[in-house]
């Protein structure tokens, strides 16, 4: 029996433009603490024990391969159309498709305050529990617009429900999810080919492996481990301000450092 723990790679989603940021620029280069946001997702990555980060890239990709040049841990897909989270992810199958077993980290390139120590929690239980697929869920005082996490009496994960389909009931969930996500990469591209696109955007969410997981009587594992202001997203020059005050804030506290290969 082989004791020695799976390798970690990770998988960054970092192809949209970001139109309300008000920018031409892709929305992951904008700067957070004078870094790309994207690159704090990638360092965040690597101190989970990430070996490799594939970043897909799409709109203006050739900016983004740039401010990512010369960092050897990591590769680049390209989005030529976008179909959505799940179509996105599906851009690192070449990548992949001969890797020995591992856990692949998938989450967006716009997260910039998420911690390494919290991806490592996600990692940590994921391997614990056996699991094909896992992800890392937060609370917000106001979760106005975010996937909820619907659970039974007992605890146990049942479903995601989007904003606009969810009940009054539901709105009142403040568990959400953050889409940040852990895999099996035996398992990953055979989930995301199941995908169906028959949702009001016409797109491949990722959001739906969980689903098919948890239909299939597989083992899924939602760990509520990110902390409010890791979970908060940046959709405008004012999120990004916020988030901004906050990475500075930890890094003149000590709390974050950069960390470079």
């Amino acid at each position: 029996m082989n004791d020695t723990p799976r390798q970690i790679q990770a998988v960054i989603l970092a192809a949209g433009q970001g139109t309300r940021m008000k920018s031409d620029l892709p929305k992951v280069l904008h700067p957070v603490a004078d870094l790309p946001m994207v690159q704090w997702v990638v360092d965040a990555c690597r101190k989970a024990g990430a070996t490799r980060c594939i970043v897909v890239v799409g709109y203006k990709s050739e900016l983004v391969r740039e401010a990512l040049a010369d960092q050897p841990d990591i590769e680049f897909v390209e989005q030529t159309e976008r179909l959505g989270t799940g179509h996105a992810a599906m851009m690192a199958e070449p990548l992949l498709t001969d890797e020995e077993d591992c856990d692949v980290l998938v989450l967006a390139g716009d997260m910039p305050l998420l911690k390494g120590s919290t991806l490592t929690q996600l990692i940590e239980t994921h391997r614990t529990t056996g699991a094909i697929g896992s992800m890392a869920t937060g609370e917000l005082s106001d979760p106005t617009g975010y996937g909820r996490i619907v659970r039974d009496e007992t605890g146990e994960f049942i479903g995601i429900v989007e904003h606009k389909d969810a009940t009054e009931d539901q709105r009142a969930i403040r568990e959400v999810n953050p889409s940040c996500y852990c895999y099996r990469s035996v398992r990953l591209f055979e989930l995301l080919k199941a995908l169906k696109t028959d949702n009001v955007q016409g797109e491949y969410y990722i959001t739906d492996t969980m689903g098919l997981l948890r239909d299939a009587g597989e083992t899924v594992t939602v760990v509520n481990v990110m902390g409010e202001d890791e979970v908060q997203g940046i959709n405008n020059t004012e999120h990004l301000a916020a988030v901004d005050a906050v990475m500075r804030k930890r890094i003149s506290e000590g709390s974050e450092t950069q960390e470079r290969v």
